[in-house]
């Protein structure tokens, strides 16, 4: 017998051996489950957050629009925001091209459920959270540098791509809750009780 045999009939019989080994390990070497380590009640250090800080980092806007700040958008400005500052990732105008694949999902669809790419226009169940979304998150080498009218300018030229406004609509915090958005009827609350409840 060689010993490039003798090594492929070793190999099995090591793994077989390892596995055995682990499967046996003492009870008593286990970690715990729970954290059983007694721990200060301070660190010393860090400090409490001002309310002007913690206002700050409070920008979540609700599907109602409450948290929707001050100004304002349209789709013209919307527009060349886009060019300047969303195409690189997502496209000229939006949409994905057969056969090119953007780095950034695509947002402008046709509005059906049916359409293959989830978009703004068919899979987007409220327009405020479209705002939060793009004030927190883009654009993607700079997020959170666009001002709120900026914010409220691409969005509303994001909603007219997807035909969901007019063109000549101007968004703001007393009307973007108002729109609704097609997808809206595919998605429902979760009214569980007393379990995993995801609100």
């Amino acid at each position: 017998m060689n010993k490039k045999t003798i090594f492929i009939l070793a190999c099995p019989i090591l793994l077989l051996l390892m596995s055995l080994k682990t499967a046996f390990i003492p009870v008593q070497g286990k970690l715990p489950l729970t954290d059983s380590l007694k721990r200060p009640t301070k660190f010393g250090f860090g400090r409490t957050a001002t309310a002007q800080e913690i206002a700050a980092w409070d920008i979540d806007v609700r599907p109602d629009g409450k948290g929707l700040p001050a100004g304002q958008g349209d789709v013209k400005r919307g527009k060349l925001l886009y060019a300047v500052k969303c195409a690189a990732c997502h496209g000229v105008d939006g949409t994905e091209k057969p056969g090119v694949k953007l780095p950034g999902a695509a947002l402008v669809g046709d509005t059906s459920a049916n359409s293959r790419s989830k978009t703004i226009g068919n899979y987007w169940p409220y327009a405020t959270t479209l705002f939060d979304y793009m004030r927190r998150a883009m654009p993607y080498n700079l997020p959170g540098s666009l001002s709120n009218d900026e914010v409220y300018s691409l969005t509303a030229y994001l909603l007219s791509a997807n035909k969901i406004i007019k063109e000549d609509m101007v968004i703001d915090a007393k009307n973007l809750y108002k729109v609704v958005m097609p997808a809206k009827k595919l998605f429902i609350m979760d009214d569980r009780k007393g379990g995993p409840e995801v609100k």
